[in-house]
C-alpha cells in the first residue's frame, strides 16, 4: 500500500535545535527562553507538520518543607539533592497549567502527614473512591488524614470491584449514586484512592458531578503514580474501544505515598514499569540508560530506586502536559505502544492482560515498526526487548490476536484523523520519537503479520 501523505507529524527530540529566522510564510520558529528552552518548529507540509526538541535545563530548589524540581534533572543531580533533603519532607513535581496547575507530592509517608491532603480539601464534604483490594489497606488512614484536627470536614466513601473490566458506565453510575444519596454540593472535594482505573473513574466522575467539583488523586500502583495520576485524563472504556469516553479534568494535587508500593503485587510492579521505560525511549536517553543499569532493583523495591523512578517519570510527563495539556500533538507522543496494547486490551477482553503488559507488547511491536521503516538503529530493538524482559513483561501478543482484530481497533484509536491512523513511531537516537500518519503501509502490515505469525 502507498504511503499517504501526512496531516499532521510530531517529532520530539531530547537534542536542542538551533533558531532559525524565516520570511517565508510557510514557516514559523518560536523560542521561550526558560530554564527549559523550548524549541518549536511548525512547517506547513500536506497540510502541516510539527518537529518539537526541548532541551531540558536543569534547576533544583531545596526548602525546610519540601524540594521543588524543575523539569528534568540529571540522575546524579536528583540523587545528591534527594540525599541533602529532609527524608520526611515530599519531594514536589509542578504541573504548570497556569490557574489550573498543581503539585505532586512524592515520598515516604505521606498519608502520615494530614496538612498535605487538607490544604487541597475545598468544602466540608469529601467523598474517597476506592475498590474492594485498596480499601482495607489505606481507606482508614485517608480518611485519618483527611480529618484529623479538623473535625468540620465529613468523608464518606464508595467501595467498587477491583478490575479493569470494572472501567465503564455502570460502575461510573455507582459513583454518582453515592454522591446525590449523600447530598453533595458543589463544594465537595473527591478523593481517587488506588490505581488507574480508580483515578480514571474518580476523575470522570469529579469532572462530571454537578458540571465538575474539585478532587485529589492518591495513587497506589506504580502505573498510577508515574502515568495515569498526572495530567488530568479521566474517563472510562467501552466495549469497542479503551477511553473512548471521558474529559481532560486537573486534579487539585497528586500525593504519591511511596509505602503503598509495599503491598503492590509483583506482577502490578512490572506493569507500571512499563510506562517508566516508555518515558526514556521517547525523550529521556539518560533516564532509560538508568533503567538498564538499575532494572533488578526496582524490581527488587528498592526505595531510593523507586523514588527516583518515580519522580523523574513525573518530571517528563509534568512538562509534556504543561506543553500541551489537551493532546493537540506533543502529548500524544506518551502514547508510544499503546495504540498496539489497547487493541490488545479491547480485543482480549479488559483485565485479562495488565495495561503496562499490553503497552509492553505495544512498545515492542513500535520499535519493530521503526526499525522496518530504517528509522532506528538494530541496537534500540535489542535494548527495548532485553529490558522489558528484565521487567518480566511480555514481548508478544496473546496468541488469539489476528491481524484483523488489531486492524479493526486500531479503526477506532482515539489519534485516528479524517480516516488515517498516526502513530508514535521512535526515529534517530535513542530517546527521539515521532506522531504520524506518514509511514509506509507495508511496514505496519508486515510488523502484525510478524507478531500474530510469531
Amino acid at each position: 500500500m502507498a504511503s499517504t501523505a501526512n496531516p499532521f507529524a510530531i517529532s520530539l527530540s531530547s537534542k536542542p535545535t538551533s533558531l532559525r529566522k524565516t520570511n517565508n510564510s510557510s514557516d514559523s520558529f518560536l523560542r521561550v527562553q526558560s530554564p527549559n528552552s523550548v524549541s518549536l518548529h511548525s512547517s506547513f507540509v500536506s497540510p502541516s507538520s510539527i518537529e518539537l526538541s526541548l532541551n531540558r535545563g536543569v534547576s533544583s530548589v531545596s526548602s525546610a518543607s519540601r524540594v521543588r524540581s524543575k523539569i528534568c534533572a540529571s540522575a546524579a543531580q536528583v540523587m545528591e539533592s534527594a540525599a541533602k533533603t529532609d527524608s520526611n519532607a515530599p519531594t514536589i513535581v509542578d504541573v504548570n497549567l497556569g490557574n489550573r496547575s498543581y503539585p505532586i507530592y512524592i515520598g515516604s509517608g505521606l498519608l502520615d502527614q494530614p496538612h498535605l491532603l487538607q490544604q487541597h480539601v475545598h468544602g466540608k464534604r469529601v467523598l474517597v473512591v476506592t475498590n474492594s483490594t485498596v480499601a482495607p489497606l489505606y481507606l482508614d488512614k485517608v480518611v485519618e488524614a483527611l480529618t484529623k484536627g479538623n473535625p468540620n470536614v465529613s468523608v464518606e466513601s464508595v467501595i467498587l470491584p477491583d478490575g479493569e473490566k470494572y472501567k465503564d458506565m455502570d460502575t461510573l453510575v455507582k459513583v454518582f449514586d453515592k454522591a446525590i444519596e449523600s447530598r453533595l454540593d458543589r463544594r465537595c472535594t473527591f478523593v481517587a484512592l488506588g490505581g488507574g482505573v480508580i483515578g480514571d473513574l474518580c476523575g470522570y466522575a469529579a469532572a462530571s458531578f454537578l458540571r465538575g467539583v474539585n478532587f485529589i488523586q492518591i495513587p497506589t500502583t506504580v502505573m498510577a503514580q508515574v502515568d495515569s495520576s498526572v495530567g488530568g485524563k479521566t474517563g472510562v472504556n467501552h466495549r469497542l474501544g479503551k477511553n473512548l469516553i471521558g474529559a481532560f479534568y486537573q486534579p487539585q494535587c497528586v500525593l504519591i505515598d511511596t509505602d503503598t508500593l509495599n503491598t503492590l503485587p509483583d506482577r502490578e510492579l512490572g506493569s507500571g514499569l512499563a510506562e517508566v521505560i516508555k518515558y526514556g525511549l521517547i525523550r529521556d536517553a539518560e533516564f532509560f540508560e538508568w533503567q538498564e543499569k538499575n532494572i533488578e532493583a526496582l524490581m527488587a523495591r528498592d526505595p531510593s530506586a523507586l523514588t527516583y523512578a518515580i519522580k523523574r517519570s513525573c518530571e517528563n510527563k509534568a512538562e509534556v502536559v504543561s506543553l500541551d495539556e489537551k493532546e493537540g500533538g506533543l502529548r500524544a507522543t506518551l502514547n508510544l505502544g499503546h495504540t498496539f496494547g489497547h487493541a490488545i486490551e479491547t480485543s482480549f477482553g479488559y483485565g485479562q492482560w495488565l495495561h503496562g503488559e499490553a503497552v509492553a507488547v505495544g512498545m515492542v511491536m513500535a520499535v519493530d515498526m521503526s526499525h522496518r521503516l530504517g528509522w532506528i538503529d538494530d541496537s534500540i530493538v535489542k535494548r527495548v526487548r532485553n529490558i522489558l524482559q528484565r521487567a518480566k513483561l511480555p514481548t508478544t501478543p496473546p496468541e488469539m490476536m489476528t491481524v484483523e482484530m488489531f486492524k479493526s481497533v486500531m479503526a477506532v484509536d482515539k489519534k485516528v484523523a479524517d480516516g488515517l491512523l498516526r502513530l508514535i513511531l521512535l526515529k534517530g537516537p535513542l530517546g527521539n520519537c515521532v506522531f504520524t500518519g506518514d509511514y509506509d503501509r507495508k511496514a505496519l502490515d508486515e510488523t502484525l503479520r510478524a507478531f500474530v505469525e510469531s
